[in-house]
């Protein structure tokens, strides 16, 4: 029996060695049937990194780094109540840089637009009036002040005491009677002022923060609750005082929160100042809201006036320049030219600041309350590069994109000399590629913008600027403008390989192409768009970049495609990918790359063209040979391919031969759920088999065609493990019933024979280890390893095919078939002795009477009997087979009567 296998043995590409054990199958069965339910969408943000709020602690961008030193400190800042010391550890950043940069908060203050802090109640009328005003000033798309108030409080915060002064003067600032003399009052409102700068205050020591800021909340209810009530110097004084504390930068870290608190005071007083004016200049009748100095009456210039009066009597100069800046519109009042005038002076009174923390958050609060101005200036400035270059990295996108004609105008009158006008253009670049500018304005700007962009003869300030650009150019324009850029790209850096050291730019070029451009028809019908991939020769940039590519084809490729563009340029970025794999190349990486080169193959399709689909398998194939994961993978296209394919078939046997040679390649490349289907496919062809077929132009019985089939599928099915969903050996009694329900052909023995055939697979099955086994697959004898349930279930299925056996016997005994009863007896006997354990006396005996059936009526061959004999008394010698020897002292030859 041990040689009928081997005849019927896998091809040899199929059969392994004994001794190989995987244990993948049985994992992958246990996975299989407890699966849990995945939501992968969910899963990648949950992978994805956390983002941590940092804790800035002492850091402010004008504080130099320090490092705590534990002993007490001996000197310090007035005012200031920490315990430690700190000692500088390097040289403080230079805050202009830091300007420039984007990374110290005036940059975020730059670009505010005037204050919206709660108000007291008035007319709908004014609320409307304010709002124009702001826009008239800096523009409806300009941020406003309230969208950073909020951040720069949550940021900027502090765990050191606080100090704050209160003033606690006199009462003398009630309201003076209507029959005071003029002189009187203002007598009277000087004494006031002085009184607060004389020292009539004290000092609130180790505030917590909070404590800070109630105070500061109390303070700006105070002041609403003094000019309600018409005590207009006790409110000034709350300014004035509240002022003086942005002088005090001893807690370093909190100063931009205490700037942020203190103006919303200022931002109050300078409202309410100007509301009291309209409303002196709206008696008897409103004035329009694009009023002029000749709609304002005397009684209010009288007024607006005496207020500034008030504000130049203030003799220190961080409050008088403070509460001026608050109340700076009201110059409208005054005269025509508003605050263009007044503006200059505060801008040189701040110089007298010593601090320059002080000095520069001053320059901050005149910022936020003007801002077309600081435009015009530039303009009018001879060699303003520089100052139009942080104006353009301060200011919101949105505002620069709006203005970006105005700007490329400013940049071309620049003076080259003083700053590159390319850096310019970089910076606008910058604010263009997060904010739209008008429609009809886009194409004259990338014009300008390349026209300066192409003549600048250093390669890396080339491509440092044209990166920038590239992404205004796929933001907005066609392919056929993105190709322009391409070609000017490759013709700047391709001389003296300059593009060797400009690979991150040339990489962020890449990467902003293919943020913008997801049809790869389009993108591949670039003419420049291989060439420039071209420039990327150092291998591990090459790789990177072919990922990035693969990448957002997979993630936006929705549909199969068979454009030959595609497919022929995505080959070969995989190939480059797939060439970078090396003895060197870790696990990871290549798992990583197959995944993407599996993706592209995924996405290839030809329909019901199956010779084109085949086609490019093999050619697959044979390109990415390196990477084991591919290889399964067009194995399984190859695989659907097949079992799409063979049901064309006309001829039966071809279809069955084909279904177990392409399980059979299946299995051996551990495509285990293909090959299944697969060997199912043939089992359920079986029943169409017809009883006669075509050869060579003869009818001929399909009888031993079909013996021939089922034995060779029977050497496969010993490899094939059970499905974990189905029943014990289920291919196995599928293939017996389909034999069973088979319609054979009168007086034959071929289904006897197939139950025969099909004994020694089942003996194959109750082995220890397998005759042979396919490598990386676990056949049933790691499945069940040697269960007692799985050997008795052997057991059963043999004693019923025995059975179906003898009883045929019994019934060609009764006929006129003693010659196949005696052939189909000794086939049994050869069986039982190959693979039975003869040493069971009634297994012994049906041998013995199958010998004497063969032979009963002479029809067996004389020869192979001699044989039979000899090869029984040879195995009788070994000493686990002993007990042949009595078996062989039965059995005779008997020769024919």
């Amino acid at each position: 029996m041990r040689s009928q296998l081997r005849d019927c043995c896998l091809p040899s590409c199929l059969v392994g060695s004994m001794n190989t054990r995987f244990h993948s199958i049985a994992l992958y069965s246990v996975f299989f049937r407890h699966a849990r339910v995945r939501k992968y969408g969910a899963e990648l943000q949950r992978c994805r990194l956390d983002a941590v709020p940092v804790d800035l602690g002492d850091y402010h961008p004008l504080k130099p780094i320090t490092v705590t030193d534990s002993r007490s400190r001996r000197g310090g800042r007035k005012g200031s109540t920490s315990s430690s010391s700190s000692s500088s550890s390097s040289v403080a950043p230079d805050p202009l840089s830091s300007m420039l940069e984007g990374t110290d908060p005036l940059s975020l203050f730059a670009a505010a637009s005037a204050s919206e802090t709660p108000t007291l109640s008035h007319s709908s009328s004014s609320l409307g009036r304010k709002r124009r005003e702001n826009e008239e000033e800096v523009g409806a798309d300009f941020e406003p002040w309230s969208a950073k108030r909020g951040e720069i409080l949550a940021r900027f915060t502090t765990t050191e005491k606080l100090s704050i002064n209160l003033f606690m003067g006199s009462d003398k600032n009630k309201a003076s009677s209507p029959s005071s003399a003029v002189s009187e009052k203002v007598r009277t409102r000087l004494e006031e002022l002085d009184d607060l700068e004389e020292g009539s205050q004290r000092e609130l020591l180790n505030l917590s923060q909070q404590d800070y800021v109630n105070r500061i909340e109390e303070l700006n209810q105070s002041l609403k609750e003094a000019w309600s009530s018409d005590q207009k110097v006790k409110a000034l004084k709350i300014v004035i005082q509240c002022s003086k504390l942005l002088s005090d930068t001893s807690v370093i870290q909190f100063y931009p929160s205490k700037f942020v608190l203190i103006t919303d005071i200022l931002d109050t007083f300078g409202r309410l100042v100007y509301e009291r004016i309209w409303s002196m200049c709206s008696d008897p009748r409103p004035i329009p809201d694009s009023f002029s100095v000749e709609d304002v009456n005397d009684t209010a210039k009288e007024t607006c006036l005496n207020w500034f009066f008030k504000i130049a009597s203030i003799r220190e100069l961080i409050p008088r320049l403070y509460v001026e800046a608050a109340i700076l519109k009201c110059n409208r009042f005054l005269n025509k030219t508003g605050i263009q005038e007044t503006l200059p002076r505060l801008t040189a009174m701040i110089r007298g600041i010593g601090d320059p923390l002080v000095a520069v958050y001053a320059r901050a609060y005149l910022c936020r309350v003007l801002l077309t101005e600081m435009m015009e200036r530039c303009k009018k400035l001879g060699n303003n590069a520089l100052l139009l270059n942080s104006v353009m990295w301060a200011f919101r996108p949105e505002f620069v994109a709006a203005r970006a004609t105005d700007f490329i105008g400013m940049i071309k009158d620049c003076d080259e000399a003083g700053f590159p006008k390319h850096l310019l253009f970089g910076s606008l670049g910058r604010s263009l590629a997060c904010a739209d500018p008008p429609e009809s304005e886009r194409l004259p700007i990338l014009n300008e913008a390349w026209k300066v962009i192409t003549k600048v003869r250093s390669p890396q300030d080339y491509i440092n600027c044209a990166e920038i650009w590239v992404e205004f150019t796929c933001r907005h324009f066609t392919k056929r403008e993105v190709n322009t850029v391409l070609a000017d790209i490759i013709k700047h850096m391709t001389p003296d390989r300059a593009f060797e050291d400009a690979y991150p730019q040339l990489q962020s070029v890449m990467k902003k192409i293919l943020t913008y451009f997801h049809n790869f028809s389009v993108l591949f019908s670039m003419e420049k768009f291989l060439p420039f991939l071209d420039m990327f020769q150092k291998d591990s940039v090459r790789v990177e970049v072919c990922k990035s590519i693969m990448e957002v084809f997979i993630k936006h490729q929705q549909e199969p495609t068979r454009d030959p563009v595609i497919l022929n340029a995505l080959l070969h970025v995989c190939k480059t990918m797939h060439d970078s794999v090396n003895a060197l190349t870790v696990e990871d990486e290549k798992r990583s790359l197959a995944l993407l080169i599996n993706g592209f193959i995924r996405m290839v399709s030809f329909g019901r063209d199956f010779e084109q689909q085949l086609s490019f398998c093999v050619e697959a194939r044979a390109t990415f040979c390196n990477l084991e994961p591919v290889i399964i993978q067009l194995i399984h296209a190859c695989a659907a391919y097949s079992f799409i394919t063979i049901p064309s078939l006309t001829s039966i046997f071809s279809r069955l031969h084909l279904y177990l040679l392409s399980g059979q390649v299946a299995l051996a490349n551990q495509c285990l759920s293909q090959a299944d289907a697969f060997l199912k496919a043939a089992v359920s062809v079986l029943p169409e088999v017809p009883r006669t077929i075509s050869v060579e132009g003869k009818q001929r019985s399909s009888e031993a065609f079909l013996l021939d089939f089922i034995n060779s599928f029977l050497s496969t099915l010993l490899v094939v493990p059970d499905h974990p969903e189905q029943g014990v050996l289920y291919l196995v009694r599928g293939l017996l019933n389909m034999v069973q329900d088979y319609t054979w052909e009168d007086n034959s023995d071929a289904k006897v024979r197939v139950y025969i055939s099909a004994l020694p697979l089942l003996a194959a099955m109750s082995q220890e280890s397998y005759l042979y086994t396919i490598p990386k697959v676990d056949s049933n004898e790691t499945l069940y390893g040697g269960d007692p349930k799985f050997v008795a279930e052997i057991s059963r299925l043999c004693e019923t095919l025995i059975g179906q056996v003898l009883d045929h016997l019994k019934t060609l005994g009764r006929e006129e078939g003693v010659r196949r009863q005696g052939s189909l007896a000794f086939s049994l006997f050869s069986t039982l002795l190959a693979h039975g354990d003869l040493r069971n006396n009634k297994l012994n005996q049906l041998a013995v009477n199958l010998w004497n059936l063969s032979h009963k009526n002479g029809h067996c061959d004389t020869r192979t009997s001699v044989r039979t004999l000899e090869h029984i008394k040879q195995q009788a010698q070994q000493p686990e087979l002993s007990h042949l020897s009595d078996m062989l002292l039965r059995l005779s030859l008997q020769s024919r009567a």
